[in-house]
C-alpha cells in the first residue's frame, strides 16, 4: 500500500456524538482511508453519511438506536487494507505567484525555485473532502511535508489559490476566507454544482501540480500549450490523463414541476432564504446537509398548508413583506410575530400562526419582527419552485451552494398541487420562553437545550463540564445560520481546557458545541462546516436543535448535560 504520512492520534477510540453519530479516533491516515472504504462499501444499519478526517472518522445515523449499535459495532470493526492505485492521474497547472511562496521557501530553508520543484515534483493523493465544497485535502505521496497555518487566517483567500498547510496541499474552490500558505493559484474550476460530478477531485486521486506563466491557457483538448514557470515547453510532453470525460454542466432543474409566478417580494427583512430538507450524502465532497434551521416550523408550515415536508419555505429573519400575484395559501410558523393581510381597499386582517391564510391577487402579507424567537417559516400551498443544486432549493450560507438570498422587487414561483391534505393546525412548536418576570432583558427568548457530552469532553475537566451547563449563555450578535456563537455573562471567565496543544481537524455534526481558544461556546446549526478544528464539549440532540435556532442576539442559552441512551440528566454523576 502506498506510504501515507503518519498523523499523531490517540489510541482507537469509539465516541459519541450527540444521540445520531459516532466519531472514531484512528492512529494514521492509512486506518482513516481504510475505515473510510470499507464502510463507503458496505454501510452499517441506518448509516446516512461518513466523514473522514486527519485522524478520525465520523459515522452520521438515522436514530438514536442506530448511533448505539454503531457505537457497540465499531469498537471491534476491521476493515481490510485499501488497495493503492485505484484512483485517477489528474494535472492541475498552477502559476506559482502566491503570497507567501517566499516565506515558504524561507521555512523550509531552499529557494522559491527549488520549492516549486519540490511541490510540482511530488504525487498528492486525494484523501478527504471538507471546509467547503470541492475542497480536497491531498497528502503527499514520498515527501515529508510539515506546513504551518498562518498565525492570522486571512478573510478572503480568491478561489483557485493553491496552498499547504501540515502535510496537505489543496486548492480553494471558491473565495473564502483560510490560514493556509499560498504558493499559487490555478484556473482550474474545482466545483461545478451542476454537473453530474459536481467535485473535480475525489478521494484516492493522485494528483500533480505543473507549473505555468501567467499567460498559460487551457486548448480544446484540455492540454496547456504554454510553458512552465522555467521556460520549458510542455505542449509535446505526455501528461498524466486528466478528468476522463469531465463531466457536462447541467441546466439547474427547478423544484416544484409546472409553476407559475405568484408572490413578489416587497421587503424581505433582514435574510429571506430558500430552504427544504436539506442536501444530505455528500459529506466527502466537503457538502454539509443545510436545510431549515428549525426544521419542525418548516415541516408544520408545510403541512398547514398541504405540502409534502420536502417542500420548499422561505426562512425569514427580521420581517416580510410579499404581494400575491395570484390566489394563493400561505401559512407561517416558527417565531411569535404578528402576520396580517392587506386587501386591496386598505383593510388589514390578523391572523395566527399555523393556519392556512387565502391571500388573494393583489393583496398583500406581512409578517411583522418578532417578539418571540428569531426565524420565521412561510409555506404556499404548491410549495416554492426554484432551482435545486444536489437536489435541495436550500441556501447554504456557507459554501454558497443554492439560490441567492431573496431582495425586493423578486418574483416567487409556487408550484402546482392538484390534491391537498390540509390537517388541523399543529400547534407552534417554538418551545422558547421566558426565564423569569424579574429577568426582564431577556424575558421570552431563553431555551434549555439537552446535550450528550463529547466527543471531546476530555478536554475538559468535570469542573467545567459543570460550569458549562450550570451557565446561562448569552447568543452574540455574530451568531448565524451557521453556528450559535454565545458568550458568557459579564463577570464570569470563558471555559478553559485541561490539555495544551490543537485538535486535528475532523467530523461536525449539527449541534456540536465547539469551544475555540477564546472559551466562548458556538453551537453548529444548518449551515456549519463539514469538518472543525475546536474540540466539541457536548453535542446538543437533534430534537432540541429546533430550539437554538429560534434565539436571537440577546437571547440565553442553557444546556442539560443528558445520558445518550435515556435522556436523563447527568448532574448527579457530574457532582
Amino acid at each position: 500500500m502506498t506510504a501515507m504520512p503518519h498523523i499523531p492520534a490517540p489510541a482507537l477510540s469509539v465516541r459519541r456524538v450527540g444521540t445520531r453519530a459516532v466519531l472514531v479516533d484512528l492512529p494514521t491516515l492509512d486506518d482513516v482511508l481504510a475505515w473510510h472504504a470499507e464502510l463507503a462499501a458496505h454501510p452499517l444499519p441506518g448509516q446516512r453519511e461518513i466523514v473522514a478526517a486527519a485522524s478520525t472518522v465520523m459515522v452520521k445515523v438515522g436514530s438514536a438506536s442506530a448511533a448505539t449499535a454503531a457505537f457497540h459495532a465499531l469498537k471491534t470493526f476491521q476493515p481490510p487494507a485499501t488497495p493503492a492505485g485505484s484512483g485517477r492521474e489528474i494535472s492541475i497547472d498552477v502559476v506559482y505567484d502566491g503570497a507567501d511562496l517566499e516565506s515558504v521557501a524561507d521555512l523550509l530553508n531552499i529557494t522559491t525555485e527549488e520549492l516549486i520543484t519540490r511541490h510540482t515534483t511530488e504525487t498528492w493523493i486525494g484523501a478527504f473532502g471538507g471546509f467547503a465544497p470541492g475542497f480536497m485535502y491531498c497528502y503527499p505521496q514520498h515527501g515529508n511535508w510539515d506546513i504551518p497555518r498562518l498565525d492570522s487566517p486571512r478573510t478572503e483567500v480568491p478561489a483557485g489559490a493553491v496552498g499547504l498547510a501540515g502535510s496537505f496541499s489543496a486548492v480553494y474552490p471558491r473565495q473564502s476566507p483560510g490560514g493556509w500558505q499560498l504558493l499559487g493559484h490555478t484556473d482550474t474550476p474545482m466545483w461545478d454544482s451542476y454537473a453530474t460530478d459536481p467535485a473535480y477531485l475525489r478521494p484516492g486521486d493522485r494528483i500533480t501540480y505543473r507549473a505555468v506563466r501567467p499567460s498559460a491557457s487551457i486548448t480544446a483538448s484540455g492540454t496547456s500549450a504554454d510553458t512552465d514557470q522555467t521556460g520549458a515547453a510542455h505542449s509535446d510532453a505526455p501528461q498524466p490523463d486528466s478528468r476522463p470525460a469531465p463531466s457536462q454542466s447541467k441546466k439547474p432543474r427547478r423544484a416544484g414541476g409546472i409553476s407559475r409566478p405568484a408572490v413578489r417580494i416587497e421587503n424581505s427583512g433582514l435574510l429571506t432564504v430558500y430552504q427544504d430538507q436539506g442536501r444530505s450524502g455528500y459529506a466527502d465532497l466537503g457538502v454539509n446537509g443545510s436545510g431549515a434551521v428549525d426544521r419542525t416550523s418548516a415541516w408544520t408550515a408545510n403541512d398547514v398548508v398541504g405540502n409534502s415536508s420536502a417542500a420548499a419555505v422561505l426562512e425569514n429573519v427580521g420581517g416580510l413583506k410579499l404581494t400575491a400575484l395570484v390566489d394563493s395559501v400561505i401559512a407561517v410558523t416558527g417565531a411569535e410575530t404578528p402576520v396580517s393581510t392587506t386587501n386591496m381597499l386598505g383593510t388589514v386582517t390578523s391572523h395566527g400562526l399555523a393556519t392556512p391564510i387565502q391571500v388573494r391577487a393583489g393583496w398583500t402579507l406581512t409578517v411583522g419582527v418578532p417578539e418571540i424567537g428569531m426565524r420565521s417559516y412561510i409555506a404556499a400551498r404548491g410549495g416554492f419552485a426554484t432551482h435545486q443544486v444536489l437536489g435541495s432549493s436550500s441556501t447554504d450560507m456557507l459554501s454558497g451552494l443554492g439560490p441567492d438570498a431573496l431582495q425586493a422587487g423578486d418574483v416567487l414561483s409556487i408550484g402546482s398541487l392538484e390534491e391537498t391534505s390540509v390537517r388541523r393546525a399543529t400547534v407552534n412548536p417554538i418551545r422558547i420562553g421566558p426565564r423569569g418576570t424579574d429577568e426582564k432583558a431577556t424575558e421570552g427568548n431563553h431555551g434549555v437545550v439537552r446535550c450528550v457530552l463529547g466527543p471531546r469532553d476530555d478536554w475538559f475537566s468535570e469542573s467545567e463540564q459543570r460550569r458549562f451547563a450550570d451557565t446561562t449563555w448569552t447568543v452574540t450578535g455574530h451568531s448565524n445560520r451557521i453556528g450559535l456563537r454565545l458568550a458568557a455573562p459579564e463577570g464570569q471567565a470563558p471555559l478553559t481546557r485541561c490539555r495544551d496543544g490543537e485538535l486535528a481537524s475532523e467530523g461536525m455534526s449539527g449541534g456540536c458545541v465547539q469551544v475555540p481558544p477564546n472559551g466562548q461556546p458556538v453551537v453548529f446549526l444548518a449551515d456549519h462546516a463539514v469538518t472543525g478544528g475546536y474540540p466539541v464539549i457536548a453535542t446538543v440532540i437533534p430534537e432540541d436543535l429546533d430550539i437554538a435556532g429560534q434565539l436571537p442576539p440577546g437571547g440565553t442559552l442553557t444546556f442539560q448535560l443528558v445520558d445518550p441512551n435515556t435522556l436523563t440528566p447527568l448532574f448527579k454523576e457530574l457532582s
